[in-house]
């Protein structure tokens, strides 16, 4: 479950440097989705994650939802009894079924693919990327990108974006890992136009009485 919040928590928009070896064609699919998401304020997406094998059997599905305001995320997974919340400073990891919070410093540098990376800042120096086409999926128009890490030690080989050809947003992303296993991410719905308060994104231990706060940083 920990591997699931990774994957959709650390956000970051940072100065873009473009691989030389990579697709013009995708670089100007990937600059409109970039440039739409910062136009966004701050951002309300509920999402859908599928596991499933290399066969592209089921193993599990759950839902969640997700609040972004600059370097400021709050995601939470739905049957999990875990939420995470980050200021940019600080990230707090509420575990509902232990009553205990886990505070630590966000991470750079981490390995994983990560939620700002998935809204805006995905195609960085660290990835070679190309345009596959186009193709209709359940009735939207949408361009499939195809990502490849430069760094083989990331513990995924590919990445699958489709991006919505009319609203220039990230429709899904399919993550393929080296154990074979594969993370599809799906947003299903998306506000750029909400008014989200700053303290919406901290952790008020008030509101969770007896809490055990773990701090790591």
């Amino acid at each position: 479950m920990k591997s699931l919040i990774v994957l959709i928590s650390t956000f970051f928009i940072t100065t873009i440097s473009f691989c030389q070896q990579s697709d013009p064609a995708a670089k100007k699919v990937l600059d409109a989705v970039s440039a739409k998401f910062k136009t966004f304020k701050s951002v309300q997406a509920t999402f859908t994650l599928r596991n499933e094998d290399s066969k592209g059997t089921l193993l599990g599905s759950k839902k969640g939802t997700a609040s972004l305001k600059g370097s400021r995320y709050r995601v939470s997974v739905a049957g999990t009894g875990q939420e995470i919340f980050c200021d940019g400073a600080n990230i707090w990891t509420y575990d509902k079924s232990a009553n205990e919070v886990t505070i630590t410093k966000p991470d750079p540098s981490t390995n994983t693919i990560t939620m700002q990376k998935l809204f805006s800042n995905f195609y960085d120096k660290d990835f070679l990327y190309k345009l596959n086409g186009d193709k209709i999926v359940n009735k939207k128009a949408v361009q499939e990108i195809e990502m490849t890490p430069v760094d083989k030690t990331k513990p995924f080989h590919k990445v699958y974006l489709l991006i919505d050809k009319q609203s220039k947003t990230i429709y899904s992303t399919r993550i393929l890992d080296k154990t074979g296993n594969v993370m599809v991410y799906t947003v299903n719905t998306m506000n750029g136009s909400v008014n989200l308060p700053d303290n919406l994104f901290v952790f008020d231990k008030n509101k969770y009485p007896g809490v055990e706060v773990i701090d790591l940083r």
